[in-house]
């Protein structure tokens, strides 16, 4: 509600300390007083008066449009009102001084603007100012963006953007119908901006705004950007959504952006001009796509030339006309040295063409563009003529150009000055506020610069004037200086600008001749102005006198209103000028039409003096020609721009196209550009719109072939040493499936089509290892065993190199480390003194911010460092962990270091340390115990700073702890694997897992399985979180006395609080019985071969795009069998029922998000493969070659969405010289129908909703929840495609079982599944939540059961509250005060408390009668009551979102020897997590993130010497 108040006077509030009026674009300016005013009669000097501001300014002024009236803000938060251009100034009336945060003007109301509080009252002006009413908004600002959208055809419609913290921005957006006449409505919440989609006055053009048939009105559509489903703080960009309204979010859609898809990973939107665009990313790649819309429900992808991309950080869109978007895509690595191609846009955004290369910009984006005012075709940009030097270097000087273009963008000349070229400072290094050269007086552009071959410094350029809008320019002062247009551009105004000065200069001829008129004193001018549309004759000079905190601040008014030199202007005063003319003088055309104006004459001695009447230009159309077509829908530019080629397959009208061999009429490719006003029946007009005959053959889409092919290539090597996909994201351009693959011979190869065709890269270079980047998908670097390192950041299209500071280490250890968010950042560890006698040999890491081309950081005698994480532990990006030998000498004690600086300071976290693991969520630290070097002690961090012990089980003993296996940590807690029994071949331990912040533990199973080398059999099933397969030794006795061990397999779908075995099949793959009794699961079960057995770590159970499916190979029995004997099952429902699939062993891959499952027997000779297209309940057999060969393994991209895979394997029969292979089968002839899915109906078309459940549970409830997610049905004919949120729907909360439960620290699991204290021990003291959680009013004392961290439910059996309930200390009142208010009084006391009681205790009376069995006194798990927990995971985009190198034991095996450490792809996740499970628990609202097994993540190269796989000493035993 708006409050009015009178004007009242309040005393000053202190003043904020001083800010540079060189950053004047921020905030304000505080009270001034008048002090002097120049009372100068005379008439041919402008009237020159002066006003003293108390206070700094800190911000340009703002005019009212259309009026004299200015707003300035002080930096004490006062906002000061001139209403006369600026002769004096007072603090505006009904708004407490020093409460304004700061002042927007309303882009399509001349009176009206709003000032944002410091607190909650925010304020309007609908009078310029007069006066001002109140609303109340509760929020804060959000960062870089202003908190008001405006509707273009409504003022009184406006959209607030707040963050609900001022530290955390959860954002929302409220809205208003009525200009804060009444409360503001909330819109939206989880938002990350919102605008009406009717932001300026061009768009909307193709909009019917009248309401629809469902009530909604297009005119009120709003688009925003929201938060992903289900997600944690920290939030990613990556999962942000668009989301589009008419209704003002009562209902709310989610728009198709692209392959029948929405899309995710929204970064950024803007309307510009007649277009919204909305900028996606993608994780794994910093390319961004762009779609464009101009109605805000029809979108379309904006393609950009193959050579360049768009890519985060690295695109700008610039001042754009009605017909076309203009885009600046960087292409230097680094911002420090920046430069850009300027593109230009279709009339629709569809392409992309290139107008101009090598555009200077600037680390900020700000790219020296500038298009004329008032005036179609003319661009001024700045170009670097040395562009190869600069991209050589980011050291090396920019030498710069400037041109300017005349037909708007197609081609580009230089500025001249009688005769000379010269150059002009831009947009990157204004001087002023405002547009740099020009404003809407016509034809009248300045600009500061100098002649020469390049631009010099600001100091050294001198001012030039054009009065033909750039196409002839003359020297109109010497020195820099600032300069303004006034009276449509009778008036120049320039002010001197490298130093302090007493006079202006003004030209009333169009710069050709200056006069002077004198200030009075020296003043140092700041900011130079007038209206927005040049028409006044009234200008404002912000300046200051003296510096520093003595100096004086003035608004400096200069009118030219008493200037009557020549008086008014007449007629004869004008004169018609074109805005555009060639080197002849003749006028030309721009989209159709010759554009001029009636200007003054520049001889004239006369004013216009028609204030606030902005120019009109006239038109005159011409005959059209080819630039005014453009390519027509379904058709692209050539190569060389000439034509309009088909983009694809052009389909014929319907009716005609019979037979191949006829023809029918259609586009010639062109078409009129829309809005372009050429005439084409005039005499040699061109008209390209005509219709030509095409051939109806191809004029269809031929359909796909049914038919699966196959490709096999051969290779003259022994075996394949690595291979790597090199994944392109949705958001990526191109259509590539690249592969990069080496050979034993260090030869390397590279397919861009899924291995249909191979080609030799590197040819004259033997490559000792493959380095994908660890984060981004297109990057991979080549070591070649020296200091030269060859890399391409383009999957492989191109390629450069660096010089590494020193040779790789020999030791076993990561050579490259990558930083997670800028993958510039490298860390090299080479070898110094390495085979020379000047000292010993040891590693040092090396530190780059720029791909290599400089080191200028070290550390010295290191084992390995990393790059850790900022999300979720700070703002440090540079934070960096290291281990160092103390005192730099190999024989002392490793200690672990971090630094944020480089270890220009470094921080010594542990003095002597075996290794370290960084998870998702912690650091996990393995120690040497002080009292015993051969122990262990694990230590935990969430911030990376600060560590904590952890506390093991009480009833866990192990005598020497000297070995952990860090298995995950994306469900908030840690999974950790202690080494029990590390006999060779008998190993095994304990899984234990964390409370969320890692530093109590409580004990998950005993005897799990594990190998010499620390790998564990731990299996997670990728994209349904709690899902978790173990082998646990059945004969731990026998294993203690280094007997061999028998494995049994157990599967748990609560996160590890409760373990089974699984169910096998009623029957084998051939029908027939198994010789146990499947239903005694505890004498036969289904047992499978899991981690510890794997040659290749990528080939995982299951796939993050496939939910729900899992494969595996094993037994159905009492134990494991050999592997030799196994054979191959799979489940399609998480793990709770289980089919065998074949006799035998086979590998196996999903393919298009799980629509195919491709199978292949191992070890075995074969000429074929099995595939299924419906979840396995139907196999084919495909036959890809006539000879056997041995397959190794099967493959396709990381994500599992391709139709392609690869198989590797080697001839049959030969010797061991014979070839290698790789045989590439492609199903894509299978389908050419893309899946159907409607989000707004989403079992409409082809997908259903899957609920995964637990088995021991009625319901489809897991972790508190039912989750719905969206599967393609099996007997639907057509292909996945794009990535597809599988998510789609948390339905409801579950009501809690004890299955959502697991123990509580210093219990443990009894015989009949109950938790148990453990004798001898006393409960954990539940009052310490209360120091951690100061806003807590009450806990509850141990019942022995807590929360699993995931967990949702609500009601029901809730475990931990079972128990008397305690305030908190200091929390008394409240306490009571909340018992109180449950309190029962009157006839519903008496009715609960006795009449109740008795009911049910005749009623349990008569059922314990009727049904008793002498089962009393146990709790039986899975009995009775609502049990609920279905299944959802904390997990978000698993397949692209956050990888982990390895499922099981990937992570960290720390032991008393050096750690054996994987590569470890660290996924994110929330640091607030509930702690350890206790406290009241709300409706499920959010899903964290999860770890990506091995195989969807890059491997190391180096992963088998890191493993300690070659060396008996180095296993983690």
């Amino acid at each position: 509600m708006i409050l009015r108040s009178a004007s009242q006077s309040l005393p000053p509030l202190l003043s904020i300390p001083s800010l540079s009026l060189l950053l004047i674009v921020l905030q304000a300016l505080y009270l001034a007083c008048p002090i002097t005013a120049d009372k100068s009669k005379q008439k041919d000097a402008p009237k020159i008066s002066k006003y003293k501001f108390d206070s700094q300014p800190a911000a340009a002024p703002l005019y009212f449009e259309d009026s004299d009236v200015i707003l300035i803000l002080d930096t004490s938060g006062t906002v000061l009102r001139s209403s006369n251009a600026g002769v004096d100034f007072a603090p505006v009336a009904d708004i407490p001084e020093g409460r304004a945060w700061d002042i927007y003007l309303h882009p399509y109301d001349k009176e009206t603007a709003y000032i944002w509080g410091k607190e909650v009252e925010n304020y309007i002006t609908s009078d310029r100012g007069e006066s001002w009413g109140s609303f109340k908004i509760e929020g804060y600002p959000v960062k870089d963006r202003a908190p008001f959208s405006f509707h273009a055809g409504s003022k009184d419609k406006v959209i607030v953007n707040v963050c609900s913290s001022i530290f955390l921005c959860d954002e929302k957006a409220f809205y208003t119908l009525d200009e804060f006449e009444s409360d503001v409505k909330e819109l939206r919440t989880d938002t990350r901006g919102c605008l009406f989609a009717r932001s300026t006055p061009e768009w909307g053009m193709n909009v019917d705004y009248g309401d629809d048939d469902d009530g909604t009105d297009a005119n009120d559509r709003i688009v925003c950007v929201v938060k992903g489903r289900y997600v944690e703080f920290p939030f990613s960009s990556r999962d942000n959504r668009l989301v589009v309204s008419d209704d003002y979010f009562r209902t709310e859609d989610e728009p198709i952006l692209e392959s029948g898809r929405t899309v995710q990973g929204i970064v950024n939107i803007a309307v510009v001009k007649g277009f919204l665009v909305a900028a996606a990313s993608a994780k794994g790649t910093d390319e961004l796509s762009l779609y464009v819309t101009d109605d805000a429900a029809q979108w379309h992808r904006g393609v950009f030339p193959k050579d360049h991309r768009l890519e985060e950080d690295a695109y700008t869109i610039l001042e754009s006309t009605n017909y076309s978007i203009q885009v600046d895509v960087m292409t230097t690595p680094s911002p420090l040295n920046a430069m850009g191609v300027l593109f230009t846009s279709n009339s629709n955004g569809t392409y992309f063409t290139r107008n101009i290369e090598h555009t200077n910009r600037d680390f900020r984006g700000l790219v020296d563009f500038e298009k004329i005012t008032g005036i179609q075709g003319i661009v001024l940009v700045n170009v670097v003529d040395n562009w190869e030097e600069v991209e050589e270097s980011v050291l090396s000087a920019k030498k710069i150009k400037s041109k300017i273009s005349f037909d708007d963008g197609r081609t580009f000349s230089k500025l001249t000055a009688d005769g000379d070229e010269i150059h002009l400072h831009s947009v990157s290094d204004m001087s002023n506020m405002g547009r740099v050269f020009s404003s809407p007086a016509p034809g009248l552009v300045m600009g500061v610069g100098n002649k020469g071959k390049f631009l010099k410094e600001y100091e050294e350029g001198d001012l030039y004037v054009s009065d033909d809008a750039g196409l002839t320019w003359i020297k109109a002062l010497n020195d820099a200086h600032k300069y303004e247009f006034g009276d449509r551009g009778a008036v120049l105004l320039a002010i001197y600008d490298e130093g302090p000065t007493d006079e202006i200069q003004y030209s009333i001829d169009h710069g050709k001749t200056w006069k002077k008129a004198d200030l009075g004193q020296k003043v140092r001018a700041k900011i130079l102005t007038t209206t927005p549309d040049s028409t006044s004759l009234k200008f404002l000079l912000m300046a200051m006198i003296g510096d520093g905190v003595d100096a004086e601040h003035y608004a400096i008014s200069i009118d030219f209103e008493d200037y009557h030199k020549g008086g008014k202007c007449g007629e004869k005063d004008f004169e018609q000028w074109y805005a555009r003319v060639d080197d002849k003088g003749e006028p030309t055309c721009i989209m159709g039409h010759k554009q001029w104006y009636r200007r003054r004459r520049p001889d004239s001695e006369c004013f216009v003096d028609k204030e606030f009447e902005d120019p009109i230009p006239e038109y005159e159309p011409c005959a059209c020609k080819k630039e005014d077509y453009e390519c027509d829908y379904n058709f692209i530019p050539s190569e060389d721009g000439k034509e309009c080629v088909p983009s694809g397959v052009l389909q014929a009208p319907a009716g005609v196209c019979g037979k191949d061999d006829e023809t029918y009429m259609g586009s010639n490719g062109f078409r009129l550009i829309p809005g372009n006003d050429c005439d084409r029946d005039v005499k040699d007009a061109v008209d390209l719109e005509k219709e030509v005959e095409r051939p109806c053959k191809g004029a269809f889409k031929p359909p796909a072939s049914g038919e699966i092919s196959s490709e096999v290539n051969k290779f003259d090597a022994a075996r394949f040493e690595e291979y790597f996909y090199l994944e392109r994201t949705d958001r990526s351009e191109g259509d590539d499936e690249t592969v990069v693959m080496r050979t034993d011979g260090g030869q390397v190869f590279m397919t861009h089509d899924a291995g249909k065709t191979w080609k030799a890269i590197l040819e004259d270079e033997k490559i000792t290892a493959i380095y994908p980047h660890q984060y981004m998908n297109d990057v991979v670097f080549f070591l070649t065993g020296g200091k030269k390192v060859h890399y391409s950041y383009n999957r492989g299209f191109s390629f450069d190199h660096f010089e590494a500071p020193e040779e790789p280490t020999k030791d076993k250890l990561q050579i490259l480390s990558f930083h997670p968010n800028y993958k510039d950042w490298l860390i090299w560890t080479g070898a110094v003194n390495c085979g020379s006698e000047k000292g010993q040999c040891h590693n040092v890491a090396f530190f780059s911010e720029n791909r290599g081309a400089t080191w200028e950081h070290q550390l010295r005698y290191v084992n390995k460092c990393e790059f850790i994480k900022e999300e979720g532990r700070g703002e440090e990006k540079k934070l960096v962990y290291c281990e160092q030998y103390k005192e730099e000498r190999l024989d002392e004690p490793l200690q672990l270091k971090w630094s944020d600086n480089w270890f220009a300071e470094e921080h010594e976290v542990f003095d002597d340390i075996i290794d370290f693991a960084t998870m998702s969520e912690f650091i996990v630290v393995a120690a040497r115990r002080e009292d015993d070097r051969d122990a262990l002690s694990c230590h935990t961090s969430i911030d990376g700073k600060t560590f904590a012990h952890a506390q093991f089980p009480p009833s866990f003993h192990v005598d020497s702890q000297k070995a952990y296996t860090v298995l995950d940590s994306s469900t908030h807690a840690v999974f950790l694997h202690v080494t029990v029994n590390n006999l060779e071949d008998s190993e095994y331990g304990s899984i234990i897992k964390s409370n969320s912040n890692g530093t109590s533990y409580v004990m998950s199973l005993n005897g799990v399985n594990r190998n010499r080398r620390g790998y564990v059999d731990f299996e997670k099933m990728l994209g349904l979180e709690g899902v978790i397969l173990v082998n646990v030794v059945a004969n731990t006795d026998e294993a203690d006395e280094n007997k061999s061990k028998r494995l049994r397999t157990l599967i748990t779908h609560n996160d590890g609080a409760q373990w089974v075995p699984i169910r096998a099949p009623a029957k084998d793959a051939e029908g027939s019985k198994y010789g146990c009794d499947t239903s005694n699961t505890d004498q036969c079960s289904l047992h499978l071969h899991s981690y510890t057995e794997r040659r290749d770590p990528r080939a995982t159970f299951s796939s993050p795009s496939a939910i729900g499916l899992m494969m595996g190979v094993g037994n159905v029995g009492g134990e494991l069998s050999p592997k030799a004997e196994a054979d191959t099952f799979i489940t399609r429902d998480g793990g709770v029922e289980w089919h065998a699939v074949r006799k035998g062993n086979y590998m196996w891959e999903y393919g298009d998000q799980g629509s195919i499952i491709v199978i292949v027997p191992e070890e075995v000779a074969t000429k074929s493969v099995l595939y299924t297209l419906n979840e396995g309940q139907e196999w084919l057999e495909y036959q890809f070659a006539d000879t056997d060969y041995h397959i190794a393994s099967i493959s396709t991209v990381p994500s599992d969405k391709s139709r392609n895979f690869i198989l590797w394997g080697k001839e049959v029969g030969g010797d061991r010289d014979s070839q290698i292979v790789t045989i590439n089968l492609d199903f894509t002839g299978l389908t050419d129908k893309l899946c159907q899915l409607d989000e707004n109906d989403p079992e409409e078309g082809d997908y259903y909703f899957w609920e995964p459940r637990h088995p021991m549970q009625k319901d489809n409830c897991l972790f508190g929840h039912i989750a719905q997610y969206h599967r393609k049905r099996p007997e639907a004919n057509c292909y996945n495609g794009p990535s597809i949120e599988k998510l789609h729907h948390i339905s409801h909360n579950c009501s809690c079982t004890r299955e959502d439960f697991e123990c509580d620290y210093n219990y443990e699991i009894a015989t009949d599944g109950s938790c148990q204290l453990v004798p001898g021990l006393t409960p954990p003291d539940h009052s310490l939540q209360c120091q951690e959680n100061s806003d807590l009013i009450s806990y509850h004392l141990p019942t022995g059961y807590r929360r699993t961290p995931l967990d949702t439910c609500t009601g029901g059996k809730e475990l931990e509250f079972t128990s008397k309930e305690l305030p908190c200390p200091k929390h008394e009142g409240e306490f009571k005060e909340e018992q109180r208010s449950k309190g029962l009084g009157g006839f519903w006391f008496f009715l609960l408390v006795f009449v109740l009681p008795i009911s049910v205790a005749m009623g349990v009376g008569h059922w314990v009668y009727q049904n008793w069995d002498g089962k009393f006194g146990k709790i039986r798990l899975g009995d009775g009551g609502p049990e609920g927990n279905g299944a959802v995971f904390d997990a978000d985009k698993p397949w692209i979102r956050y990888p982990i190198m390895a499922l099981s034991a990937v992570v960290a095996v720390v032991a008393a020897m050096p750690l054996v450490l994987g590569s470890a792809w660290r996924s994110l996740l929330s640091v607030f997590g509930r702690g350890g499970g206790y406290g009241r628990v709300g409706t499920y609202t959010s899903r964290s993130d999860f770890s990506r097994g091995g195989r969807y993540a890059v491997v190391d190269p180096d992963e088998d010497e890191l493993l300690g796989e070659d060396d008996d000493e180095e296993g983690a035993v």
